[in-house]
């Protein structure tokens, strides 16, 4: 029993060392993404992205079999996590390494896989930060949905529009676009490809959702504080009035005696 318990304990400590590695590079992942995008390099044709995104997708693949091994029921456990490991192969560096040649529209869809796998991680880090208590506020839940999707939306457009839209010429262009989109206040750069016109209608989608919302949770909580202030304005009434008339009795029983 005690060397079962070691096992699993020890198993737990593997799982949660991967884990972290997992997000580790994940993060690294989204930061060579950002910064090629902002210098306005495409992620798709650095090498250095490339050679990383290799080495992390045979670290995602070896967590998701390294976690089945460990799983009571492997075969539940795999299609449950099939999406993941589908996401995690270097499709890219397959590509590149024996020189495939591939449709347009194949190639197309390739070009967004390691947006699928990096807004598929950031879910994980933001699942690790929501244990944290300063995001246990809803609002502040809100703030990382919105953040997260302006994001990852801004890139994705500015990936599928900067090579024939010339009202996108960088990525500021592209967030531009996006908060515009998600408050619903219209822009002057249109989308000129589907994937464009889709993540008009999802962040408009958003805005529309998440803005009425801002609102009832604002008046609630403004509520919530009045009514709070009121009953604690309403104790100390109470409690000031009630002190006469004990003194009053406590008098009268001295005198009594």
């Amino acid at each position: 029993m005690r060397q079962q318990f070691q096992l699993s304990e020890s198993r737990q400590k593997v799982m949660r060392t991967m884990h972290f590695g997992v997000i580790v590079l994940s993060m690294l992942m989204i930061t060579l993404i950002t910064l090629d995008t902002l210098r306005n390099v495409s992620f798709l044709a650095d090498s250095t992205y490339l050679r990383v995104q290799f080495w992390c997708c045979l670290f995602f693949i070896a967590d998701v079999l390294v976690e089945m091994s460990f799983a009571p029921k492997r075969w539940m456990y795999f299609r449950h996590h099939i999406l993941f490991l589908l996401i995690s192969i270097p499709y890219l560096n397959i590509i590149h390494h024996f020189d495939i040649h591939v449709n347009g529209h194949l190639q197309y869809i390739l070009r967004f896989v390691p947006m699928v796998r990096t807004a598929y991680v950031f879910t994980i880090v933001t699942g690790v930060t929501a244990s944290v208590r300063w995001a246990k506020n809803m609002l502040m839940t809100y703030m990382i949905v919105l953040i997260v999707a302006v994001y990852f939306c801004s890139l994705t457009f500015f990936v599928s529009e900067h090579e024939v839209n010339p009202s996108v010429p960088d990525y500021w262009s592209s967030l531009l676009w996006s908060i515009m989109s998600l408050t619903t206040a219209g822009c002057s750069i249109h989308a000129m490809t589907v994937t464009g016109r889709v993540l008009g209608v999802v962040l408009s989608a958003v805005g529309l959702i998440f803005f009425p919302i801002f609102t009832v949770f604002l008046t609630d909580s403004y509520a919530n504080q009045s009514a709070a202030d009121e009953d604690g304005h309403a104790t100390t009434v109470s409690g000031g009035d009630n002190a006469p008339e004990t003194s009053s009795k406590v008098k009268s029983g001295n005198q009594t005696e």
